[in-house]
């Protein structure tokens, strides 16, 4: 038990790490920064940066709690508030930034940001069930 408490309280600690973070890649001026391709396969690059940026925290919302839920329907609601919150935290990001000077807003950041925190909600939605399934034997 004090292993699972201990990195309840690790992943708690970094997901605080994590939401530093973002805000001082939401809110930074960075302006003296270049050399970035414009595109990647296609894609470009600032929106690959906001997937990976907010991919990590569906992940690190599931391992701060206490315990795994039991049952899909209670996995499907935990995992839509854990993706609910992330888009409103992209959301609160993009708004925040059209408000301030040398930033600015753009809905297709905010796209970005929900498919990265889709695909990690489902990945943690799966792990919850095998999890489940374990914890159930």
């Amino acid at each position: 038990m004090t292993d699972r408490r201990n990195s309840i309280v690790l992943f708690r600690i970094l997901l605080v790490l994590y939401l530093i973070a973002v805000a001082y890649l939401c809110f930074g001026s960075f302006s003296g920064i270049s050399g970035l391709n414009d595109k990647v396969i296609g894609i470009a690059t600032d929106k690959i940066m906001h997937f990976a940026m907010f991919l990590p925290f569906p992940f690190l919302c599931y391992f701060s709690l206490k315990s795994n839920p039991d049952g899909p329907l209670k996995a499907i609601g935990m995992v839509l508030v854990i993706f609910l919150t992330g888009c409103m935290m992209s959301a609160g990001t993009e708004i925040i930034q059209s408000r301030i000077p040398y930033r600015t807003a753009d809905p297709m950041d905010f796209l970005a940001d929900g498919i990265s925190l889709a695909v990690g909600s489902l990945a943690v939605f799966i792990i919850s069930m095998i999890r489940g399934q374990k914890e159930a034997r």
